[in-house]
Parts: C-alpha cells; sequence; structure tokens
C-alpha cells in the first residue's frame, strides 16, 4: 500500500539533495509532501507546503524573515511554524513519516518538528551532528539520526550512498506493520542495575494482575521520557522504585534527568509508589572525568565508563527534602517505601557504599518534610529483598483500585 512520506527541509539550498531523495522514495511506490522551510532564496523544486504557510504557522511574516536577513531569527522562526504545522497536517492524514537533512540549523528546525509528533510516527533526520551528542535534537522522541558522513551539500559518490539508505529506511519503516497484540493497562518502572532484582519481581507480580510495565533505565534520559508519556497520558501508575537521577541533578553527575523529576506522576493524578533507591550514587563517566572538587570521596569502579561517588550525609538530607516536595504535589494516592537496610546493592553492610548514617538523613528528611497524609512504609531489609518488591508492587495495585 502506498504511504506518504513528508520531506522537511530548505528547498532553496538543499533543493537538488531533497529532489534526489524524492526520487528514491516515489521509485518504491511511495508518494512525498514536500515542506520548505528555506529563507534564503528561491526554491529549487516546488514545494507541496510553502515556507509562507510554515512561518505563518509560527505566527511570522516570510517576506519580513526574508528582507531581514536575521539567519538566528528566521530559523527559531520557521522552527516554531514547522513544530506547529507539522503534528497538524499529521493529524489530518497528510503523512505517514518524516524524512529531513540539514547541518545544525536544519537538524534543529527539523527535529523541533519531530519532537512534536507523537511516538510512533517514522522519523528519519540526516544531519552533520549525528556523530556526536544528538540528545539536545532528539530529546525524549523516537527520531533516527543518521550520520550524513560529509556535509549536505550536493549528491556526490558520499551522500548518494548516505542519501539513498536514508530514504529506503523511512519507506521501510512506513510500510512496517507491528504485530497486532492485546493492549494492557500501563504501568512505567524505574530502575538502575542496582535495582534489578527488586524491579524484576515487582514487574512479575504487576503483570501478572493484568498490567503491561514499561521499564526505564535510570540514565537522564530514561526518566525524562518515563516522565513525558505519563505527561501524555498513557500511564494508570508509577512504580518509581529508582530516583537516582535526583542525586545527579543535586550534586552534579552525568545521569540528571533535570528538575522536574517526579513531577509528571504527581500534577497528573497518576497513582505511584516512591521509594528513594540508589539516592546513596552519584554517577560519572571514566575515573578521569570525575571534578577535582569530589577528591577525597568514596567511589566505586561499577565498569570501565561509570564511576559511582557515594552521597555524604549533608546530600542525602538535601535529596530526603527534595523528594518529600516533589511527591507533595501528588493529587492521586501515592505510597513512600523505605527499605532500612540498603538501598543499593553495594550500600550493604560490609559493602563499599554502606554508610547508615546517610540512609538515616535521607530517611528522617523525607519523613520531616512529607505531607501528613502521605503514607510511609519503612520495612527492615534492603531494596531488592523479595518482601520489599512484593510490597512495592502489591501497595501500587492497591492505590491503583
Amino acid at each position: 500500500m502506498s504511504k506518504t512520506i513528508a520531506l522537511l527541509g530548505a528547498l532553496d539550498t538543499k533543493g537538488a539533495e531533497y529532489g534526489f531523495v524524492k526520487d528514491c522514495i516515489e521509485s518504491r511506490g511511495h508518494k512525498t509532501l514536500l515542506i520548505d522551510v528555506g529563507v534564503l532564496g528561491k526554491p529549487a523544486i516546488k514545494p507541496d507546503v510553502t515556507r509562507a504557510e510554515v512561518a505563518k504557522a509560527g505566527g511570522a511574516d516570510i517576506n519580513k524573515l526574508v528582507a531581514d536577513k536575521d539567519r538566528g531569527r528566521a530559523v527559531a522562526a520557521m522552527s516554531e511554524g514547522a513544530a506547529a504545522l507539522l503534528p497538524k497536517l499529521y493529524a489530518e492524514g497528510k503523512f505517514d513519516g518524516v524524512l529531513a537533512m540539514g547541518g545544525t540549523g536544519g537538524t534543529s528546525v527539523a527535529c523541533g518538528a519531530m519532537r512534536a509528533l507523537p511516538l510512533g510516527v517514522p522519523k528519519v533526520m540526516v544531519s552533520t551532528t549525528a556523530g556526536g551528542d544528538v540528545s539536545g535534537y532528539v530529546g525524549v522522541k523516537d527520531i533516527v539520526m543518521v550520520p550524513s558522513i560529509v556535509d549536505v551539500a550536493g549528491v556526490n559518490q558520499i551522500s548518494r550512498e548516505v542519501f539513498a539508505k536514508a530514504a529506503g529506511a523511512i519507506c521501510g519503516m512506513v510500510e512496517a506493520e507491528v504485530p497486532p497484540a492485546e493492549d494492557k493497562p500501563l504501568i512505567v518502572a524505574s530502575m538502575f542495575g542496582n535495582t534489578t532484582p527488586c524491579v524484576g519481581k515487582a514487574t512479575e507480580i504487576l503483570e501478572a494482575a493484568g498490567y503491561e510495565v514499561l521499564v526505564f533505565h535510570c540514565t537522564g534520559t530514561g526518566g525524562k521520557t518515563m516522565e513525558s508519556l505519563i505527561d501524555a497520558g498513557l500511564i494508570k501508575g508509577v512504580l518509581d522504585i529508582t530516583t537516582t537521577e535526583w542525586a545527579d541533578e543535586l550534586v552534579g553527575g552525568v545521569f540528571s534527568a533535570g528538575p522536574t523529576r517526579l513531577e509528571a506522576a504527581a500534577k497528573a493524578g497518576i497513582p505511584a509508589i516512591v521509594t528513594p533507591a540508589c539516592l546513596d550514587m552519584v554517577n560519572f563517566n571514566a575515573p578521569d572525568t570525575v571534578p577535582a572538587k569530589f577528591k577525597g570521596r568514596t567511589f566505586y569502579q561499577h565498569n570501565p565508563n561509570v564511576t559511582l561517588m557515594r552521597t555524604s550525609v549533608d546530600e542525602c538530607t538535601q535529596l530526603g527534602a527534595i523528594l518529600a516536595e516533589k511527591i507533595n504535589l501528588s493529587t492521586a494516592p501515592v505510597t513512600v517505601l523505605l527499605p532500612t537496610k540498603g538501598i543499593s546493592m553495594i550500600d550493604l553492610e560490609g559493602k563499599d557504599f554502606y554508610l547508615p548514617e546517610a540512609n538515616q538523613a535521607l530517611f528522617d528528611a523525607l519523613k520531616k518534610n512529607l505531607r501528613d497524609d502521605i503514607p510511609v512504609i519503612e520495612m527492615d531489609c534492603d531494596v531488592n529483598d523479595d518482601a520489599f518488591a512484593t510490597r512495592c508492587a502489591e501497595t501500587l495495585l492497591e492505590n491503583m483500585k
């Protein structure tokens, strides 16, 4: 069955490149929808959606943008317009997937528009930035980044190969059918290697009760993605076992999920359980990446590229207050569970991060600042004890009733 693929880009400077990709896609029996976001000169190929329409969707006048010759402002305006227009066109059934190509400016405009689309809509971005950190462009959406290898500046021996394969990728994505399956109510869970047994056991119980559990690795991006799904209204319950990303946000580690972590479920009225698991650790990369100011602290080498630092009593006191502040926003049933014998695999007696006074400071600050009507369950076991995992799952089930 023929599909329509949106091609979003600057058709003045990238006309030849988009013309090539258009031909590749149409040779496979699919249609294209050319959307022009260029502002420098006349489009080299005729668009289906003009730059004036894109600018207008963002509240700008294309003639003024061209006349002002302010590239930064023009890119911002076209980015805003594309982000407003692309989801509207998709909702109207005008296309089934989207492909774009460009440098930093084109990537910014196209990815901003792609992020406005729902999860599952095929999105391919051929970019000069794709070999590096693309988190600022991708965010928490399912955008496939393809390194352009050479600049997106002409169709040559190298770019021809890259563009043709990218065209094939988007065609394959729109052609792919998702196998049918029974859709069950969704629960999200936060996990780290140090809480895998707990989340695994709790997941078994929740799935046996008729739910599907989506597990997110707490690497910053994982927490942000989990919160975005909650914001989207797709989730029935939250098993927030692993809140470690707040340690990185507070202390300056590499796995921060930002200052709004833990707010989505609270504000959306989604039933939840929350534990302070893995708040004993701050994450850094290889040992030589740890800032000099932390010299003398307690470290644990998780693997060659991940260095963990034990949180201090003072940091744990602050973390307890922060968790309470976020949980206090809750408008649905929420319960806090505290494993008093250890909040990670390496926070047990005899292990590298065993520091009971820090855990006690964490628990005390959390309880002191928590709303009186929010239940706290303390259990004389560690976070990965089957009894703790079972209590987390059963408490979440109760909160969801």
